[in-house]
Order: C-alpha cells, then sequence, then structure tokens
C-alpha cells in the first residue's frame, strides 16, 4: 500500500529519469475529486488515445467528452516522448478492472488472465495515455517507448517498487477485460509488436541502474528541465557527472548568461 506521490515528487519521479516533462494548464488541481478514492496506489497502467496528432490527443486526454469527463489520464506521451501532464489526483482512466490482477500487482507476482471487472482502478493507479492509434498498424517510434519506459521506472523507484519485478507496470489490457491497449508495431509499420512483457523488461533493467543511466552506457544527451533550485553546475554534476560541465550545456544552449536559467525551461545536454 502507498498514498500517491505528491505532484511535485511526481514530476520530478519523470524528470529524474531524463524524461521531458511539460505541465499542461493547472494540472495540479485538475483531477475526478468528489467522484471516488484517489490512493492507495499501486501501480502504473499504460494507454493509447485512439488520436493523431500532439495538440488535440493532449486537448482530449486534459478535458475528456460528454460521456467521460477528464482529465482522462495523468499523462500523455506523445510521439517524440515528451510526457504532457493534464491531471494530477483520481483521473477517468482504468475504470473497472480484475481484483485478482490488482492482488497480482500489489505482490509482485505473475500477472493472471484477466476475466472479470469488478474493482475501481481509477483509484489505483498511475495513468499514461499514448498518443497511438491502436489499430495495430500506426507504429511506435523508439522514443515514445523510452519515454514510457523511463516514466515508468521513475514511479517505480520512487516507491521501491519492482524489486521482485516490475509488474506494478501493466497494459490497460490486462486490467480490463475486452481491452487491446497498448498495440502496435515498434520502430515501422511491420515491425515487433509492442507487448508489456517487453515494456517490463527495460524498466526491470533500468531500476538495476542509477535514475541517469542511458542504456548503451552513453553519459548525457537527451534533455532536461529545469526545476526549482537548479543551477548548470547542479544539472551538469547529477547528469554528466561534472559540475565543471555546466560550460558545455551553456554553450549548447546559447546561453550568455550561464545563471540565466528559469524553472519549466528545457535544455540540452551535451553527449560523452
Amino acid at each position: 500500500m502507498a498514498q500517491p506521490l505528491s505532484f511535485e515528487a511526481f514530476l520530478d519521479a519523470m524528470r529524474d529519469e531524463g524524461v521531458t516533462v511539460k505541465v499542461v494548464g493547472n494540472a495540479k488541481n485538475h483531477n475526478r475529486k468528489g467522484h471516488g478514492a484517489w490512493g492507495p496506489v499501486h501501480g502504473v497502467m499504460i494507454h493509447h488515445t485512439v488520436t493523431q496528432g500532439t495538440d488535440n490527443s493532449v486537448e482530449l486526454c486534459r478535458t475528456g467528452h460528454m460521456t467521460l469527463p477528464g482529465p482522462l489520464c495523468h499523462g500523455v506521451i506523445d510521439k517524440a516522448g515528451v510526457v504532457h501532464v493534464v491531471g494530477y489526483g483520481r483521473a477517468n482512466h482504468a475504470g473497472l478492472g480484475d481484483d485478482d490482477v490488482l492482488r497480482a500487482v500489489i505482490a509482485e507476482g505473475k500477472l493472471p488472465a484477466v476475466n472479470e471487472a469488478n474493482t475501481d482502478g481509477n483509484s489505483r493507479f498511475y495513468g499514461f495515455e499514448c498518443i497511438n492509434l491502436g489499430n495495430n498498424s500506426d507504429p511506435w517510434p523508439e522514443a515514445q517507448v523510452e519515454a514510457i519506459v523511463r516514466a515508468s521506472a521513475g514511479l517505480l523507484r520512487r516507491h521501491k517498487w519492482g524489486k521482485d519485478g516490475p509488474t506494478s507496470v501493466i497494459g490497460h489490457k490486462e486490467w480490463q477485460p475486452g481491452k487491446i491497449d497498448p498495440r502496435g508495431p515498434i520502430g515501422k509499420k511491420g515491425g515487433t509488436a509492442l507487448t508489456m512483457d517487453a515494456i517490463r523488461k527495460r524498466v526491470a533493467e533500468r531500476l538495476k541502474h542509477p535514475a541517469s543511466w542511458s542504456p548503451g552506457g552513453s553519459t548525457g544527451g537527451g534533455t532536461y528541465t529545469v526545476r526549482k533550485g537548479d543551477t548548470l553546475w547542479s544539472i551538469a554534476q547529477a547528469k554528466l557527472g561534472s559540475g565543471a560541465r555546466n560550460t558545455e550545456i551553456a554553450k549548447l544552449n546559447g546561453l550568455k548568461d550561464p545563471a540565466a536559467i528559469s524553472v519549466g525551461q528545457t535544455l540540452k545536454l551535451p553527449t560523452k
């Protein structure tokens, strides 16, 4: 049993893993409060949106629709691997699912076949909607898959889940009968199918390493979103292993004044 992370800790958990995070509007206070519980939380649930385009997908997940009010998740993961946080607290993403699955998630054991819908999942899972048509043809870019892995791993790391295997990360289809998400090929049409077992395997590998780890052993690269209290020195120390590399970050981002960084600013990071 775990109480949900604070909004700030939720963001930091992803940013620490190298995920680019964008907060949409008043996401911190946008939720379905008063329509059921939020917490205790036990895991992370992955969905696909059945939509195209980042802007309209994010807006739909933020506001919902006539029959299902938003937010429809906590974060929307776009094709470029950016997580757009649209709400926090209870969200209409999981619906009713199988209590046997919930028990397996809590125990971090093998997931049973889903065959009933008798348990509220909106109160028990963090939810990510990933932009994909879900037609088994729309491909999953590697940047998007890696963001799913990193965002999930960050939350597991914060909660100290995943010690006995990352079954704290599940797909919607593993929770509710009749669901198919997420599905589709990785990389290109006709490529290897995305599976939750493959996602969990990559999450498990990440959790063997520090949050700053990148596959292949590279140091740096990617982007970093500035948080309160950050300096270029502290960012370089945390992400590149040496505060003295702050000048490289400044040069790469065209910063004439290295002290003039602001909360929420996205910085490119140099590679090793």
